[in-house]
């Protein structure tokens, strides 16, 4: 018998191990999220005379253009939120009424994020007797209606504001709870990379108070930093680590910086501000100056009425002049009119010399040996040994560390596209695109749209296109872009038509512009100014009626009888309205 009892409290206790255990991977589930990634867009609002419906992506009508706004949180999903008198009805693409338990159900709409996907791409707000709760696509209850209100966290998708009891919280899209319901006001810190997004974004929560209010800070994992004591706090966005925030804040009027949960400069200065290019704080005290670094200790003494940083070089002044120190505090024995800046690369610095009005630009090594002379009006270090230059006439052009002019000095415009290593040089004349080997890959006429489309850059200046394989650095042509299609647009003797992969002409070139074929099977065709749309077939689907802007023109896209417009949030809708020209 006391076997068995022995037996039974074993089993007792591994049972209730595992039921842990089962438990906290459930919050730990519940704390991750995936967001929806959008493929496909199957549904479209439309737009008629001031209201609006939805058709899918033949231009088949759905929703009759009725309402006075409809929403399609998630363009791949048949789900619709249709509002009249601001009450908002849902359906599918078969008119059939979703949710009707609910007194209302609405999307999310996102905060300070422009794109066309403007909202919760999977869980909607659901409401009840007077509360809120989420929901998912499918009606799956995620959370009960316990809030007040739940909308999105400016900057981010897949968390949201939550009121309880007047005051707020954070839950994400899994109802899991991030920040406790127990503040007056939350808002994210900022903090951004381009591989990780918002994701390491802490929270600046505040309490109301007879003094006014007073700020904290929750990391993005919920763990409670500082307690809402703080007159001023801001997190230190420049620090790229992941994983420990810097925080300036004030208490009582008096600055200091904390490094997680530890006190590394103590509240006891009137200013503090960071300077990122050499990871230091300049701090001041009773009009005197000095410099810490990211541990707290003094670097160069607060002594100084004045404290200046360019580039490496840290400058302070005093009654006795001007001294120059590196970032450890070394006094340097340089001109204090010359400026050392870093560059992504170790073997160059940037030198910079001001006198007499004029600046000159030259490259060093780190041990202050001249590679470059400062000859140039202006250096800038690009990638391996390549450098754009301005010769003193203002000319653009790139050159290596021998000098040796890889693309000629002779432009008045010159950078690197953004997230690529092709260069865009242009003159008044021409636009030039090269190669990260400086290497001549196309040109065009200006005035010039350049739109990045992932693979490729699509470059108009409205009469000629140009397509650049981004990867591979070269020129494309709209049949490697449009590989999926069987017509491509031609421009022959200033008229515009459709040839087959071959070249042979299929659709006569007679239009003063044509779009190329959109996936959807649709291309634009304009005629006397005005727009129709025909289909791959050749097909007139709409005459040409419609004037458009030359701005949207350049993207414009169609399906069916409707075109695209936009609103300046980004998000689109299409439309057959017939707009005036005007006068």
């Amino acid at each position: 018998m006391k076997k068995k009892i022995i037996i039974g409290i074993v089993l007792a206790v591994i049972i209730g191990i595992v039921g842990c255990f089962i438990i906290k991977k459930n919050k730990e589930g519940k704390r991750e999220y995936t967001l929806a990634e959008v493929k496909e867009y199957n549904y479209f609002v439309i737009k008629e005379k001031e209201k609006f419906g939805v058709i899918d992506n033949k231009g088949n009508i759905l929703i009759e253009p009725q309402y006075s706004e409809v929403i399609i949180p998630n363009p791949e999903k048949d789900l619709f939120i249709c509002y009249q008198d601001n009450q908002p009805t849902v359906y599918n693409s078969k008119k059939e009424k979703l949710f009707k338990n609910y007194d209302k159900v609405e999307a999310i709409r996102l905060k300070d994020i422009v794109s066309d996907l403007m909202y919760e791409k999977t869980v909607l707000a659901y409401t009840k007797n007077n509360k809120v709760g989420l929901i998912n696509f499918e009606g799956k209850k995620i959370t009960d209606n316990k809030y007040e209100s739940i909308e999105a966290l400016p900057d981010q998708e897949g968390k949201l504001l939550v009121k309880q009891e007047g005051k707020i919280g954070i839950i994400n899209i899994n109802g899991y709870n991030l920040v406790k319901c127990n503040y007056n006001q939350i808002q994210g810190d900022k903090y951004y990379r381009d591989d990780i997004k918002y994701e390491q974004e802490g929270y600046i929560v505040s309490n109301t108070t007879k003094e006014g209010y007073r700020y904290g800070y929750i990391k993005s994992n919920g763990e409670k930093i500082i307690e809402p004591v703080c007159n001023e706090l801001s997190r230190v966005l420049e620090v790229d680590d992941k994983q420990t925030v810097y925080l300036i804040l004030a208490v009582n009027g008096k600055y200091g910086v904390y490094k997680d949960k530890e006190e590394i400069i103590p509240n006891e200065y009137q200013s503090i501000m960071y300077e990122a290019g050499n990871k230091v704080f300049v701090v001041e005290k009773t009009g005197k100056y000095g410099v810490l670094d990211m541990e707290g200790k003094t670097i160069i003494p607060l002594k100084y009425n004045q404290i200046d940083i360019t580039g490496t070089c840290i400058y302070g002044e005093d009654e006795s002049g001007t001294k120059v120190f590196d970032k450890e505090g070394k006094e340097l024995n340089i001109d204090e009119n010359t400026s050392i800046l870093n560059t992504n690369n170790d073997k160059y610095r940037i030198e910079i010399t001001s006198a007499n009005g004029n600046i000159l630009y030259g490259v060093i090594d780190n041990n202050g040996n001249t590679i470059i002379p400062q000859k140039y009006k202006y250096i800038e270090y690009l990638y391996e040994n390549y450098f754009i230059a301005s010769n003193q006439e203002g000319k653009l052009g790139v050159i290596d560390d021998n000098q040796n002019e890889k693309i000629e000095l002779k432009y008045d415009q010159l950078q690197k596209i953004e997230e690529t290593n092709i260069i865009q040089a242009a003159t008044d004349e021409i636009k030039e695109f090269y190669s990260s080997q400086m290497e001549k890959i196309c040109e065009i006429k200006p005035k010039v749209t350049i739109r990045d489309k992932e693979q490729y850059l699509y470059i108009t200046n409205g009469d000629e296109t140009k397509y650049i394989d981004i990867k591979n650095e070269k020129e494309l042509q709209n049949t490697e872009v449009y590989e999926g299609n069987t017509l491509f647009a031609k421009k022959e003797n200033n008229l515009w038509g459709f040839v087959d992969v071959n070249g042979n002409e299929k659709i006569e070139c007679k239009y003063e512009k044509v779009t190329e074929f959109n996936k959807y099977g649709y291309a634009g065709i304009k005629i006397d100014g005005k727009w129709g749309v025909i289909n791959n077939n050749g097909e007139i689907i709409q005459e040409p009626i419609y004037v458009i802007d030359e701005e949207n023109e350049i993207e414009l896209s169609f399906i069916g009888k409707y075109y695209e417009m936009e609103y300046t949030s980004g998000e689109k809708y299409y439309t057959s309205d017939i707009v005036e020209e005007s006068e």
